[in-house]
């Protein structure tokens, strides 16, 4: 008995017929709901009231019960203080606030200096130039308090991320069920929206920088866990096998042998670990949280928008610099000294920069400006941003006035209520369908139901305008971003500079990706839409690019030695060999786009990130958890989905 075949036997007409007949009928069944939706009864339109459980009173019962009745508010106020301990101890250091230790504020020139320092003994002056530059800037455009209040925040979470990633990453590897047990949770983790962290966090620890500290130490600790498993899992046999014959017991196995080995992995996830911290703090000025975010916040909020933007310029300096400087740690490879080498030999840059530091603390007597520049002294940038937006609101107004129009009437409120006026059961149907058509019975099945799951919570229609505005991003994104990613590949060092602007925009938070859709639209559904597209490019660009540079060259030659064309060797060999790569690209655009969409429910939408801003309002949270899972089941079908054919592909081409 043979199986059945993946392609289709094409119709008359030319179109393919789906490859397993029940998703054919699946998607016929949806075809007809839609055309017949008229006639239809209610309960098949939208989820029926009986249909739709108390899950989100069941939460909250739940978080009630553990938070009061077993008393955990003694645990949480427990860590909770312990978090704003540390928190007084770098406040106090670098912002020179509550006196933590009761020592002076670093000077800003100190600060500089060691950073320069760091950078050039990572990697080189330029890094070094990046780092000391940012500081500077901080300082001298008076946002150095607000800089250090952030970094004060990052310098708490980050190192309890990576100590809990890792101590649960190692219990990953150690014990089979707890890997079985953790992983659908870090899936579902890392598919919830940020402002779905925020609610229970607010429940159990209150607001302040020490709640937005916890909320970036959950939401940043997923991704060291998948690593520290990952590494420990990359470390060869053979290695083991020489350390045990060494003699070395478990402990020094792990702490001389794994964990050395496993370096690379670990380091890239400290990196993944300090971005995610960075991304949360901007978001945890939601809660109260002090710093660059809070002010961003605030200026967004006013429509301060040249304010706004120099606020924006300083987190994307901090961003690049905290992103290149855990890179070049992670890419370092230890240097070992000739035996005999003096002291002052191997640490001539430790000695340096003790010297720069006696200077500074030297000059810190003779000029305050050393130690802090004030406010009222500060320069800024605010006078070139002001005429920009003052010239977008006036001159530029008729014509994206006109643009903004036009894409309302004529697509994205078309497109809406044509997302609205979908049967739910359609909806199922057509999923399910797909899923059948890509992974057989289990992807139907476990699509299927994640759309039960958001039909069930009673925010279907919330969910459809979310998945009307994912849908529009992504497809703008993908028209813009893989024509663009197809040139850009056609040169190595075009791709290559390209990939470097796509690793530079990939380090900026998100909010920032609200500024100039705000100062060019004003507060809409085209603003919001414009920065999903912006911030879900990044992906389909790089991973099109990386895909393409991925074809063996053997085989291009092949091609052209053929006598083919370049358009033929794109369209025929190519674009299907990086398909797959190309649809992780994807895979993140969608994911990229569920979070944007959620965070840009700031400037006015009606989907479920709207919802979710006013559970976080009024400390609801077992609305918000519903509403956080709605939409990371939106992104795990999808991930499924992907992954699933990129797989089924990968095999397909011989790629394993």
């Amino acid at each position: 008995m043979t199986a059945a075949p993946d392609t289709a036997p094409a119709r008359p007409g030319g179109l393919p017929l789906p490859a397993r007949p029940i998703a054919f009928a699946l998607f016929c069944l949806a075809l007809t709901l839609i055309v017949t939706a008229a006639a239809l009864p209610a309960a098949a339109m939208r989820p029926p009231d009986w249909m739709v459980l108390p899950m989100a009173d069941w939460i909250n019962v739940t978080f009630a019960f553990v938070h009061e009745d077993l008393g955990l508010t003694v645990l949480t106020r427990a860590f909770a203080d312990l978090v704003a301990g540390l928190l007084d101890i770098t406040d106090n250091l670098l912002a020179g606030g509550r006196g933590g230790l009761g020592l002076p504020q670093i000077p800003w020139a100190a600060m500089a200096i060691s950073g320069f320092m760091l950078g050039y003994g990572l990697k080189d002056w330029k890094l070094g130039a990046l780092a000391g530059g940012t500081f500077t800037w901080l300082a001298v455009f008076g946002q150095w308090q607000w800089g250090m209040e952030t970094l004060a925040l990052i310098a708490v979470a980050a190192p309890l991320s990576v100590v809990l990633g890792f101590l649960l990453g190692w219990a990953a590897w150690r014990r089979p069920w707890v890997e079985a047990m953790l992983m659908p949770l870090l899936n579902i983790a890392q598919s919830l929206p940020h402002f779905a962290y925020l609610i229970p966090v607010v429940v159990f620890f209150g607001v302040g920088d020490h709640a937005g500290a916890i909320a970036t130490v959950i939401f940043a600790t997923p991704p060291m866990i998948r690593l520290t498993v990952l590494g420990l899992r990359r470390v060869a046999p053979e290695v083991v096998e020489s350390g045990k014959m060494s003699g070395a017991t478990r402990w020094q196995l792990m702490r001389y042998v794994r964990v050395p080995t496993a370096r690379a992995e670990m380091l890239v996830g400290v990196n993944q670990v300090i971005m995610q911290c960075l991304a949360m703090v901007v978001i945890a000025s939601f809660i109260g949280a002090p710093g660059l975010g809070y002010k961003l916040l605030q200026y967004l909020q006013g429509l301060k928008i040249g304010k706004a933007v120099e606020i924006g310029i300083s987190v994307v300096l901090i961003a690049v610099m905290l992103d290149r400087l855990s890179r070049a740690w992670a890419e370092l490879q230890p240097v070992h000294h000739e035996r005999g080498t003096p002291w002052w030999k191997r640490n001539r840059l430790l000695l340096v920069w003790l010297g720069l530091m006696a200077a500074v603390a030297a000059a810190s007597g003779l000029h305050d400006w050393v130690a802090e520049i004030p406010r009222r002294k500060a320069a800024s940038t605010a006078f070139l941003w002001d005429p920009i937006v003052d010239w977008l609101a006036v001159e530029a107004y008729p014509y994206t006035n006109a643009l903004r129009g036009w894409l309302l009437i004529h697509i994205l409120i078309p497109l809406r209520d044509a997302y609205l006026a979908a049967p739910w059961t359609a909806v199922l149907a057509l999923v399910a369908g797909i899923g059948w058509n890509v992974g057989g019975a289990r992807s139907a099945a476990v699509c299927a139901g994640f759309v039960l799951f958001v039909a069930v919570s009673g925010w279907w229609d919330r969910a459809m305008i979310t998945a009307y505005m994912v849908s529009v991003a992504v497809a703008l994104a993908v028209a813009i971003g893989l024509p663009l990613g197809i040139w850009m590949a056609r040169s190595e060092r075009s791709a290559r500079r390209m990939l470097l602007i796509c690793d530079t925009f990939q380090t900026f938070p998100s909010f920032i990706y609200l500024i100039p859709v705000i100062m060019l639209f004003g507060v809409n559904d085209v603003a919001a839409i414009g920065a999903v597209v912006i911030y879900g490019a990044v992906p389909v660009i790089r991973y099109t690019i990386e895909g393409l540079l991925g074809v063996p060259p053997a085989l291009k030659e092949a091609v052209d030695m053929s006598g083919g064309t370049r358009r033929q060797r794109l369209w025929s060999l190519e674009l299907p060999m990086a398909l797959p790569h190309m649809m992780v690209g994807l895979n993140q655009t969608v994911m990229f786009s569920l979070f944007m969409v959620i965070i840009a429910a700031f400037i006015g939408t009606q989907d479920l990130g709207q919802e979710m801003m006013r559970a976080l309002s009024s400390n609801d949270v077992g609305k918000g958890l519903v509403l956080g899972l709605c939409v990371a089941f939106i992104g795990l079908m999808v991930d499924h989905l992907a992954n699933t054919w990129a797989a089924k592909r990968r095999r397909a081409l011989g790629l394993g």
